[in-house]
């Protein structure tokens, strides 16, 4: 049950971009990023759309451009100087008028109990630095920004010194995404329907700050299903006492889950990106056809590596 990518590095430099402090005169309110844009941005430069035009004879490819890599998919950011990146990856989705999807995934130790997608900042002050970095090259323009997959499903094997520097972290993301990037609605990670009960996210969001952003996240890199996720999502709302927004990771739960979290047989690509559906967005975090690790029907994939047979069997339901 765990999130599992490979993050890009060698991103653009750091330096290109400043770090911002937080003072209270930084704060300012979010605006309705979709109402700004004219619907989500598509990556030319996604894994599937890389692997297609890489591989324009292949049999495979005219389905896996129809059916993927035409669609929004979430760019995710991770361990690498991403200030620059950031910016431009924005700056192209707005030249579009064209909402984008972005994933902060750096926090040190991330996975830190499924082991696939280790790795992460260096020191809590090096994580800080870089969030602030990534919200302030965000700045005003629209976005969609989920923020630390796995990071509050994943305590079981860390210590309480961890947790509560994890803690101190995600309150950090939440406070510099509220006050650097006014027009983004930001999503703080809530796990998925079969990781961790309602009632225990619930607490686990609060004390990470989910109320200084617009919700959180559920399914991101899982396979539940949307009816089971937003059973889930809204048990979860509840419990922080019905304000919170939420969006559903639909990318690979079109079939559901069969309990396994680690590249499983037999899924299939569910509902394209949208907004509505119960929540706030459906969206496609995980890129369909990105490998688990290298486990299940990809025992050679690592973590993050496009697949073309895994994002066949995707599209097949196979």
């Amino acid at each position: 049950m765990k999130t599992l990518h490979r993050v890009a590095a060698g991103l653009a430099c750091l330096a290109a971009v400043p770090v911002w402090t937080l003072t209270s005169a930084d704060s300012a309110s979010a605006a309705d990023p979709t109402t700004l844009t004219s619907g989500f941005y598509v990556n030319p430069n996604s894994s599937p759309a890389a692997w297609v035009a890489a591989h324009p004879t292949d049999s495979r490819a005219g389905s896996i451009q129809s059916n993927i890599a035409s669609r929004p998919i979430a760019r995710w950011f991770g361990t690498g100087s991403t200030g620059s990146a950031v910016a431009s990856y924005v700056g192209q989705a707005d030249s579009h008028d064209k909402l984008p999807v972005l994933v902060a995934y750096n926090l040190p130790g991330r996975d830190a109990c499924g082991g696939e997608s280790g790795g992460g900042a260096g020191s809590v002050a090096e994580y800080k630095a870089w969030i602030s970095t990534f919200a302030a090259a965000v700045a005003d323009r629209p976005a969609v920004v989920v923020i630390e997959p796995d990071a509050l499903g994943d305590f079981g094997c860390m210590s309480q010194t961890k947790i509560n520097e994890r803690l101190d972290m995600l309150t950090y993301a939440t406070r510099v995404f509220q006050q650097k990037a006014p027009n983004t609605w930001a999503y703080l990670d809530g796990g998925n329907a079969g990781w961790t009960s309602a009632a225990t996210m619930a607490d686990r969001l609060a004390a990470a700050g989910v109320a200084n952003v617009r919700g959180f996240s559920v399914n991101v890199s899982n396979y539940y299903s949307t009816g089971a996720s937003l059973t889930y999502a809204n048990a979860v709302k509840a419990d922080l006492g019905g304000t919170a927004r939420f969006v559903i990771d639909t990318s690979r739960n079109g079939n559901g889950s069969n309990g396994e979290w680690c590249n499983p047989p037999g899924r299939k690509l569910g509902t394209p990106p949208q907004t509505g559906g119960g929540a706030d967005m459906l969206l496609w975090v995980k890129t369909p056809g990105n490998s688990d690790g290298k486990c299940g029907i990809a025992p050679t994939v690592a973590a993050g590596v496009f697949s073309p047979d895994i994002a066949v069997r995707l599209i097949n339901g196979t």
